[in-house]
C-alpha cells in the first residue's frame, strides 16, 4: 500500500480488509475522497474489492478476482488466473477486461457495456447487462461453445463454432435488453 494513503488493515490468516476512510471533516482522510490508492497484490491471492461511487481498476493481478462497485466502472488489464472464476460486477458503469485469464467468467452490469477480451477459453462465460452491449473476444483457437445469446433491441452475432448438443464443456451466455451481443475469436 502506498505509504502516503491513510488506510487501516483488519484481519488475520488469509483474509485481510483494507479500510480507506473518506471523511470530509478529517484532514487526514480527506485525501482518500475521490482518490485512487495503489495496492500491490501478491501472485496467487484472490482479490476481493467492494466499492461504492468509485471505479475499480485492476492491472497485473495473477489470482482470482471478485470485483464489484456501484456507480463506477470495473476495469481489468492482464489479470486473473486460468484456474479461477472471475466475478466482475457493477451497476451504473461498464465492465471492461483485456488480457483476462479464467476458468470461468461472470460479468454483469445494469446500465453500461460488458467488454471482455480473454486470453484463455473459459469453461463458462456469462455476460449480462440491461442497457448496453455485451462483446466477448476469445482466443483464435477457442473450442466450440454452447451459446445462448439474447437481446430485445439490438442484434446478436456469434462467430464461434457451435458445440454438439451433448458437449457442455464450454458454455457462453450473453444477455441484454437494449444493445448488441457479440462473440468472436481473436
Amino acid at each position: 500500500m502506498d505509504g502516503t494513503t491513510l488506510a487501516h488493515w483488519d484481519g488475520s490468516g488469509s483474509t485481510h480488509t483494507l479500510d480507506l476512510p473518506c471523511d470530509q471533516g478529517d484532514d487526514r482522510a480527506r485525501a482518500n475522497c475521490g482518490g485512487m490508492p495503489l495496492v500491490h497484490v501478491p501472485a496467487g491471492v484472490t482479490l476481493t474489492v467492494r466499492a461504492r461511487n468509485a471505479g475499480v481498476d485492476v492491472s497485473g493481478v495473477r489470482g482470482g478476482l471478485s470485483l464489484s462497485t456501484v456507480n463506477g466502472d470495473v476495469t481489468v488489464r492482464d489479470s486473473g488466473t486460468k484456474g479461477a472464476v472471475q466475478h466482475l460486477v457493477t451497476r451504473n458503469g461498464s465492465v471492461r477486461a483485456t488480457g483476462l485469464d479464467a476458468r470461468g467468467v461472470a460479468a454483469e452490469t445494469v446500465n453500461g457495456d460488458v467488454d471482455l477480451l480473454c486470453t484463455t477459453s473459459p469453461g463458462t462465460l456469462d455476460g449480462v447487462t440491461r442497457n448496453g452491449s455485451v462483446r466477448v473476444t476469445l482466443p483464435a483457437d477457442a473450442p466450440p461453445y454452447t451459446t445462448d445469446t439474447s437481446t430485445t433491441n439490438g442484434r446478436s452475432t456469434v462467430d464461434l463454432p457451435a458445440a454438439d448438443s451433448a458437449d457442455h464443456r464450454h458454455r457462453l451466455t450473453l444477455r441484454t435488453v437494449n444493445g448488441d451481443t457479440e462473440v468472436h475469436r481473436g
